[in-house]
């Protein structure tokens, strides 16, 4: 580990502001000494002891309960001191220095600080060495963070699923049957006369054949944690007056853009997140599309393409109450006029026709049709902008995922794909074979942060008698 790993570190570690209740933390090796000093008492282990918290001079700052974790049996997998207090920023910020005053002090016995070179932590750090003390592996630290930043409930539950140990699992047992094939392929390259009797014997192309599948199975389900954690960046884009900031309240459910009837109201993007199903949409308003001299219009309009470029999702508005005007030509080539600079067509674009109970019941067209005012097609919109993003119902015990998860498994079947290509072969090449599975194990190692060299030739030397 780095130096700083070995530092004792503390920290306020509950949210800035008042409440019922804040805590100070503190965590390293020998925290013992240091609840000696500040309380005059020892605490014993794992057991809330309510008692007064002093400064150096011995005035109280408050009183509350002091919890004493010692490593292993912790958070972070070392010395863990939590003191409870009422949650007040001066209170905790007090109990914050006087933590630190008291570490520094020195030990009457020894004349060194009591606790030496205790700092403040840096973000993240508690749970980076739960990660680093094998705690949690890389996986469950990011989980943690997913938990406190979700922002559906089925987010908040799969991120727990995720802590626990959910998602990591399915990559172990990945793994497990990755190893398992590599160990024969890099046993085999110690015996090549054998070579292609004994990966025919053991039946390599039918493991990973079941590794691809089962590597499918795990990335659909990754892909919707996705989602849940990351949402689909929705644009509602179209001509002025279309009905864009209409569609968005009421998606939104309340008058967050401003509707007038005047052309051009919208100068600026306008984002709101609801959820669907559970799955994050953020949704955003945009300028309408027209030429215009007006300059601050003008940036609006380019800030509204930009959006169209990044979006996972575009609705385009077509204003039924136009559509049999020069102005629905126009939609068409507002969209083609930019296709070069934006590339909007790389970006799924459903057609949305407003203002349906404005007028009659019309033919089928492609897209949907609907009514911000009536509700008419709105949760037809709803099913379609989820079926657009790939969503599909969450199935009981899905876990959270990021995108950098998706991403290495993505890598994981590139190289298990060529792997495959490798074993087809009349003559396959052992030692290119060998080479893609190590670097599809290095990818999915790459998700939890665990599992090196040394562990493969653990597994090889344990299961194959290589110097018989």
């Amino acid at each position: 580990m780095l130096a700083r790993h070995h530092d004792p570190i503390a920290a306020i570690a509950t949210a800035p502001g008042r409440g019922a209740v804040g805590i100070v933390r503190v965590s390293g090796k020998g925290l013992a000494a240091l609840a000696l000093a500040l309380f005059g008492r020892p605490l014993r282990a794992r057991e809330a002891t309510y008692l007064p918290f002093r400064d150096a001079a011995g005035q109280a700052i408050d009183q509350g309960l002091a919890l004493y974790f010692p490593a292993p049996h912790s958070y972070t997998g070392e010395d863990v001191l939590e003191l409870q207090a009422h949650g007040g920023p001066v209170v905790l910020q007090l109990l914050l220095a006087r933590c630190l005053q008291a570490a520094a002090e020195p030990d009457p016995q020894t004349g060194t600080p009591r606790l030496a070179g205790l700092r403040l932590a840096q973000p993240g750090e508690f749970t980076e060495r739960a990660f680093l003390n094998d705690k949690l592996d890389l996986a469950q630290a990011e989980a943690v963070a997913d938990l406190i930043d979700a922002s559906t409930s089925a987010a908040a539950r799969s991120a727990a699923r995720s802590l626990a140990g959910a998602f990591s699992q399915e990559i172990h047992t990945l793994r497990d049957a990755l190893v398992h094939l590599r160990m024969l392929v890099e046993a085999t390259l110690d015996f090549p006369e054998e070579e292609i009797d004994f990966l025919r014997s053991s039946d390599a192309a039918g493991q990973l054949q079941d590794l691809q599948r089962r590597l499918k199975l795990l990335m659909e389900r990754a892909h919707q944690g996705a989602l849940l954690r990351e949402g689909i960046k929705v644009v509602i884009a179209g001509q002025p007056n279309a009905g864009k900031s209409s569609l968005l309240n009421a998606l939104a459910g309340a008058e967050l853009a401003i509707v007038t009837p005047i052309p051009g109201t919208t100068r600026d993007k306008v984002q709101e997140t609801i959820q669907i199903e559970g799955v994050p949409l953020h949704v955003i308003d945009t300028a309408g599309l027209r030429e215009s001299d007006d300059e601050v219009e003008r940036i609006g309009i380019a800030r509204a393409w930009e959006a169209i470029a990044g979006a996972d999702a575009v609705l385009f508005l077509h204003d039924l109450t136009r559509s049999d005007t020069t102005e629905y030509v126009a939609d068409d080539a507002v969209l083609a006029s930019a296709m070069g600079r934006f590339k909007p067509n790389s970006v799924p674009l459903l057609d949305v026709w407003t203002k349906s109970d404005c007028v009659p019941p019309g033919g089928p067209r492609e897209g949907i049709r609907l009514s911000s005012h009536s509700g008419e097609g709105l949760d037809a919109l709803r099913l379609r902008l989820l079926a657009m993003a790939g969503w599909q119902s969450a199935p009981d015990g899905i876990f959270i995922a990021r995108a950098r998860h998706v991403q290495a498994l993505a890598a994981v079947g590139a190289h298990l794909e060529a792997a495959a290509d490798q074993l087809q072969g009349r003559h396959p090449a052992l030692d290119l074979l060998a080479e893609e599975l190590r670097l599809a194990q290095n990818a999915l190692n790459a998700i939890t942060g665990a599992f090196g060299a040394d562990d493969l030739l653990g597994v090889i030397f344990s299961s194959f008698c290589i110097g018989k």
